[in-house]
């Protein structure tokens, strides 16, 4: 494993020559070319040595290609490369090798194989949904296309592009059949599945109509209510009724001293000493069986205050309100007559009995003090109980809390003191908002100040904008109580507006809606909007946006959010400013993707060179994703000599392109203009500026050819070159996975002697190769450089959770380990930045 690439390049000086045979130098490779190829050629590459220059000759499936005798619209020879253009299977399939011969005899390429590759689009008729229980296992089917060569790449989009499922211990993509398998369905599962197909070597993806996946939650049953043993009089009235949850709905049964005894409800209108026995509910379904006892009782007694008499002694508070309770054991129900002393008291505009036997007495006074008796009567016998009532006097609020204004961190003294009953003890009860203040648990901020009998003040300590609110002191005997409230406002920077939500979608702009949220005491100013869109590198990278109209004020509502990128998805929130300043954010909204659009930009960088073999080489440097504004976004590249009026263009459709080749071969000594404009599936972007270059007139060529050595290696797909003072070309590829017309080039001035190779994958074998360029060409290429690049790092974020001490003087905290998939380095440990 290298770390560090540095290719040192020496010059060797030859003696003069005296002739040699053909030396190949480079031989055609197998290929496979995409039948629906946007670049309708395959270049098939030989170069040979040879002193004198060899002549080169192709064959094809053993025959040769007679180009001199018989010319051919298909195949044309550049350089000592095949090119064919629109190349079509039926002719064009099959064995090439190049053949060079001079003076000194002949040499024969190893063969290289053509084949042509498709990958078929899935059928648009629609799947059907895959329904399976929660907790078991699930298989989606890809069913993939035809397609050539068959090796491929299966991935699944999870209801929206490119919303892919990564593999972990319970899903799984099978390489083999495409298949998802799930393991132990869960609710979150729901939702719609697409087998998404790549083929690498075609350069193409297709993926297919959604799979909808709706998972059963079956389960056994559960009780949401049962019985409980019950106690009723004779002639009463009784329902039994028990409720259970599970999938599906269990059904209910009952059972009387273990007989089916109905279904549904029980209901009994008049109740026999029949009805007594033991009760068992039965609920039940596919999954399970459970039940619920109980034991109904039927009783009949004469009334008895034995287990309940009235209250021996009885308070009430003058002016106020007094519920003297009757309640004997009898049964059936009994006739109740109250008396005070030897007075039959009846329903009056002061007095009433209730239907269980209470007396109420409304307005009391020192007057209605004495003897109460509740006589209770059936047909099984008689009873009576007796209380006395004595009348205390009021409680009331006389020094009471007013409304009060404090600032944050600032202090107040509520005042409470109430009149009350010498008799009696009182105590003061607080609360805000109907929450009681616990003074054991809340004392940092609450404390009550009893400096008198009578009094209960609250002292507010540090106030915060969440104690604000309205405020009740309760001062509370046995007998009665009275409140009194204040509202106690702390202006504050205000809270956070609520649901913000996105009402209309367009391609540059949305429209956004949310609820004002708490001014905490200061009129609200100013509404802010902000975002964050899919390529955001941190989660708190949040955006100020450009609304319509520009300014929001404190009561605005709703605001149009402009100068979006189209084909993006985004997530907004939105925060308040009052006088005291900025508040807390909003939750933010659900995201969203704005519509496609035409590109608005072009591209950067562009260049362009004339190779050795005088093919047209124009470079670029490739738009950022943000810019695509739309799905099949690629490039379009123009190109004509100075004397042409009409332009040659050709797309290139990898939206991570940066070069385009031209193989054919140019005039010397002419000016050329090249330019290129993005495109998608809407339309046709802005073309770049007009780069002018110049094909040379002569071919004086290097003729050492540097020597590219390596001996550390690679910690990140970014190695260096050492190379000498002069002007070079780097050119470095996958040994078996690119093919080597494809590699990546850079060229190095004059002036510096080493380079940075970017864009180089993980996990890969490269193949570098250095050679000293002039205006004319490219000379002979060095030895290849061998090298490897790591594997990518982990992809998964962490999961931190932090603790902080009370003090504030240390933070503990921890996070769950991540695990590097197959194609990842390994995790070798964690850093930790304070």
């Amino acid at each position: 494993m290298i770390s560090n690439l540095t290719a040192m390049v020496y010059f060797c000086v030859s003696e003069e020559a005296t002739g040699f045979g053909p030396i190949f130098e480079e031989e055609p490779l197998d290929t496979v070319y995409a039948e629906d190829s946007p670049e309708a050629k395959i270049s098939m590459n030989c170069r040979v040595r040879a002193n004198p220059p060899a002549t080169i000759k192709w064959w094809h499936n053993n025959w040769e290609i007679k180009l001199m005798e018989q010319p051919d619209e298909h195949y044309s020879l550049v350089g000592g490369n095949l090119v064919i253009t629109n190349p079509d299977k039926g002719k064009h399939a099959g064995k090439y090798v190049c053949v060079a011969k001079n003076i000194y005899g002949t040499v024969i390429s190893k063969e290289a194989i053509v084949k042509f590759g498709f990958l078929d689009q899935f059928p648009t008729d629609e799947r059907e949904a895959v329904y399976i229980k929660e907790g078991q296992g699930a298989v989606l089917l890809c069913t993939p296309p035809t397609r050539y060569p068959t090796d491929v790449m299966y991935r699944w989009i999870y209801n929206d592009f490119p919303n892919f499922i990564i593999p972990d211990q319970r899903r799984f993509v099978s390489q083999t059949t495409g298949n998802l398998y799930i393991a132990k369905v869960e609710v979150s599962d729901i939702g719609n599945y697409s087998c998404f197909v790549s083929s690498p070597s075609i350069g193409k993806s297709v993926f297919s109509t959604p799979i909808p996946l709706v998972p059963q939650i079956e389960r056994a049953p559960e009780w949401a209510e049962h019985i409980n043993d019950t106690e009723k009089d004779v002639g009463s009235e009784l329902t039994l009724s028990c409720t259970a949850v599970g999938k599906p709905l269990p059904w209910i049964r009952w059972l009387k001293d273990g007989y089916s005894y109905g279904k549904g409800e029980l209901k009994f209108s008049s109740l026999t000493f029949e009805d007594s026995g033991m009760y068992q509910c039965v609920a039940e379904n596919n999954w399970g069986t459970i039940y619920a006892n109980a034991e109904l009782r039927v009783v009949s007694c004469a009334p008895t205050f034995i287990y309940n008499p009235v209250k021996r002694t009885l308070l009430g508070a003058k002016n106020g309100r007094v519920v003297i309770e009757c309640k004997p054991r009898a049964a059936p129900k009994p006739r109740f007559i109250w008396k005070r002393g030897s007075q039959l008291l009846t329903n009056s505009s002061r007095m009433f009995i209730w239907d269980d036997g209470s007396l109420e007495i409304l307005n009391v006074t020192k007057n209605d003090e004495g003897s109460y008796t509740c006589y209770a009567e059936n047909d099984r016998g008689k009873d009576n109980s007796t209380g006395i009532l004595s009348i205390t006097e009021a409680t009331e609020i006389i020094d009471g809390p007013s409304d009060v204004e404090v600032s944050v961190g600032g202090s107040a003294v509520l005042p409470c003191s109430a009149s009350y009953d010498s008799s009696l003890d009182i105590t003061f009860i607080w609360s805000v908002d109907s929450y009681v203040i616990n003074f054991a648990t809340d004392f940092k901020h609450y404390e009550k100040r009893m400096n008198q009998v009578n009094r209960g003040d609250l002292l507010i300590k540090d106030i915060q904008i969440t104690h604000a609110g309205q405020y009740i002191c309760t001062a509370q005997t046995i007998v009665d109580n009275a409140t009194a409230s204040l509202c106690l406002l702390v202006p504050g920077r205000p809270g956070p507006p609520g649901w913000v939500r996105v009402e209309e979608v367009r391609d540059t702009s949305v429209k956004l809606v949310w609820n004002l949220g708490s001014d905490h005491g200061s009129p609200l100013i100013q509404h802010v909007i902000q975002t964050r869109d899919f390529y955001a590198l941190d989660p708190e990278d949040w955006k100020t946006a450009v609304t319509s109209p520009v300014f929001l004020d404190g009561k605005t509502e709703t605001a149009e959010v402009t100068d979006l990128y189209p084909w993006m998805e985004y997530e907004f929130r939105a925060y308040a400013i009052n006088e005291l300043g900025a508040g807390e954010s909003s939750l933010h909204s659900l995201k969203i993707k704005t519509w496609d659009a035409i590109p608005a930009m072009s591209p950067t960088d562009v260049h362009g060179y004339v190779g050795v073999n005088g093919e047209l080489i124009v470079t670029w440097t490739p738009m950022k994703p943000q810019y695509f504004f739309g799905k099949k976004f690629g490039y379009v590249v123009m190109f004509k000599t100075y004397e042409e009026k009409e332009w040659h263009w050709s797309t290139v459709a990898d939206p991570e392109a940066r070069r385009f080749v031209y193989r054919d071969r140019l005039i010397p000594n002419t000016e050329i203009e090249v330019k290129v404009k993005g495109y998608n599936s809407k339309g046709e972007g802005p073309f770049s500026l007009t780069t002018v270059l110049f094909s040379s007139d002569s071919a004086v060529l290097p003729y050492h050819s540097p020597l590219a050595s390596s001996s550390t290696s690679i910690r990140r797909p970014s190695p260096h070159l050492d190379l000498p003072p002069l002007l070079t070309q780097i050119r470095y590829w996958r040994k078996y996975d690119d093919n080597e017309a494809s590699a990546s080039r850079v060229l190095v001035s004059s002036s510096v002697n080493k380079t940075r190779l970017e864009n180089m994958r993980p996990d890969s074998h490269y193949l570098i190769e250095v050679r000293a360029y002039n205006g004319a060409g490219l000379g002979p290429p060095s030895e290849h450089c061998e090298m490897f690049t790591r594997r990518a790092p982990p992809n998964r974020r962490l999961r931190v959770y932090k603790y902080v001490s009370y003090d504030r003087k240390w933070l503990y905290i921890y996070w769950d380990h991540i695990y590097n998939y197959w194609n990842e380095s390994y995790v070798e440990g964690y850093k930790v930045g304070v």
